[in-house]
């Protein structure tokens, strides 16, 4: 989507209620793939004046009631979004047609503002699942322990196994090295 600034957008308007162009001639000087952004243009500033044509700088938040308030206000008086942004003077009529779709798609539910960034990790170790220990029987702590104590001396005689492997292969290694010495005299 192509921005323009407000000087290009006032001058745009004012030529428009000068009356010499309509809006898709004017579209058509200034280079403009459509008519549309000037239509909101003229709407908006006569709504609202030159600040309604100005953007705003920053992020603005609006409540839950606010987007249902706007909804409402289209779905029953069957107002377009650009009239209904006229209504509760906003700059862009296609944040009301996004509320729009999430009220459809969603509902309320997804008109509510949605938490940005990580989980902190506090909060992600609590949510893991832990054993609670008072909650089991004596009987069922020693089988877990027995089972503990299986598997940590299984993995000690993997281990020396390995390292007793290694050993061998290593024997293995000279052996042959040696013997093709040998061969070659």
């Amino acid at each position: 989507m192509v921005k323009y600034n407000e000087a290009f957008k006032m001058k745009l308007v004012t030529e428009y209620i000068k009356g010499d162009l309509g809006y898709k001639r004017l579209a058509k000087k200034y280079n403009m793939p459509s008519a549309t952004p000037l239509q909101n243009w003229v709407l908006t500033y006569k709504a609202h004046g030159t600040t309604g044509l100005t953007q705003k700088t920053g992020k603005t938040v609006y409540s839950v009631q606010f987007k249902l308030n706007a909804i409402q206000f289209m779905l029953e008086t069957g107002a377009s979004y650009q009239e209904t942004a006229v209504q509760f003077n906003l700059n862009t009529p296609a944040l009301i047609a996004q509320w729009m779709k999430v009220y459809r798609n969603k509902g309320t539910e997804g008109l509510k503002p949605k938490p940005k960034g990580r989980v902190p990790m506090a909060d992600q170790s609590k949510k893991r699942p832990t054993k609670d220990l008072k909650q089991l029987t004596r009987e069922e702590l020693e089988r877990e322990n027995e089972l503990l104590k299986l598997e940590n001396d299984y993995l000690k005689k993997l281990k020396a196994f390995r390292v007793q492997n290694a050993g061998r292969e290593k024997h293995r290694q000279n052996w042959h090295s040696n013997s093709k010495e040998k061969d070659s005299d």
